[in-house]
């Protein structure tokens, strides 16, 4: 089931073509990864999407109609560049902003009590958003977005600002809201980030999308035979004629790394190793989404 789809979306402004073609369908209950290097046309995008701005061409659809002011208000948005009242009032704020959102007062108190909790803020509640911390704010920031409990959320840059400790509470909030059957789309330049919590990534490079699929799929097509072994003892330089390995070398300490050719296979090479070193651990050294991430962009810039 898809919740959203970006249909062959364009943008241009004046001379420069922001987005291209842009073609993207969204499962609903995922964490769907907008990933791309600065000026890549990802905040583009995500106007478009939430309708701040409009496409040139294409079109935007939520639930197969097209998106409307309706729509709009099942839809959670945390842009990076954050947008609190600093001389108001943590309550008055949220509770403001969850009545825009078409909540009763009644309802979004409820939700201002739950969220307030869950996020243990709620000591800070009388006070203005400028006496908080950076951290704090951002706490903030996340419960105005999921205050009225939308069907799509869109997070651009959600763990900025956060300390390690806090940025694992939103990531679990975030599995929690994935869990209920809520959409997320993540914008983030994290890469861990994207390996922990994202099913399905995208990413765009200069306007266009150049690379999306799930995100254990996509590095496994990356896997260059590559593998680490640690143990006791010393391999020579003869593996290299003996064994048809493309390159080896001794890492720090007892590790030792091997890039095999397609002839090889992993337990060919474990079976050889064991008579040379005193194995501890052997494993395939699959390319993180931020190696991949680098490679693509720099394929596609050149």
């Amino acid at each position: 089931m898809i919740l959203l789809s970006v249909n062959n979306v364009s943008k241009y402004y004046s001379r420069h073509k922001a987005l291209m073609s842009v073609t993207l369908n969204i499962p609903k209950g995922s964490v769907y990864g907008l990933l791309g290097p600065n000026g890549a046309g990802k905040s583009s995008l995500i106007r478009i999407i939430t309708r701040i701005t409009a496409p040139d061409e294409g079109e935007v659809l939520f639930n197969d109609e097209k998106m409307t002011v309706e729509p709009i208000a099942r839809i959670g948005y945390l842009p990076e560049e954050r947008g609190l009242y600093k001389k108001m009032r943590v309550d008055e704020q949220l509770l403001y902003l969850a009545r825009l959102k078409g909540l009763s007062y009644n309802r979004a108190k409820e939700q201002l009590t739950y969220w307030t909790r869950k996020l243990e803020i709620k000591d800070w509640m009388n006070k203005k958003v400028e006496e908080l911390s950076k951290g704090m704010q951002q706490k903030v920031q996340f419960i105005s977005t999921v205050i009225h409990d939308p069907d799509l959320l869109i997070l651009d840059e959600p763990f900025s600002g956060f300390d390690p400790i806090n940025a694992a509470v939103i990531k679990q909030e975030l599995l929690e809201l994935k869990a209920k059957g809520k959409t997320i789309i993540l914008s983030t330049h994290r890469m861990e980030s994207v390996e922990e919590l994202c099913d399905i990534i995208a990413l765009i490079n200069k306007g266009k999308k150049v690379l999306e699929g799930k995100v254990e799929e996509i590095r496994r097509s990356y896997r260059n035979n590559m593998y680490y072994v640690e143990g006791e003892g010393v391999l020579e330089g003869q593996e290299n004629s003996v064994f048809n390995i493309i390159s080896y070398c001794q890492k720090e300490g007892n590790v030792f790394e091997a890039t095999l050719s397609t002839t090889n296979t992993a337990n060919q090479l474990l079976a050889y190793l064991i008579s040379k070193v005193q194995i501890r651990s052997f494993h395939e050294q699959i390319p993180t989404m931020n190696e991949i991430f680098i490679s693509k962009v720099k394929e596609t810039n050149e």
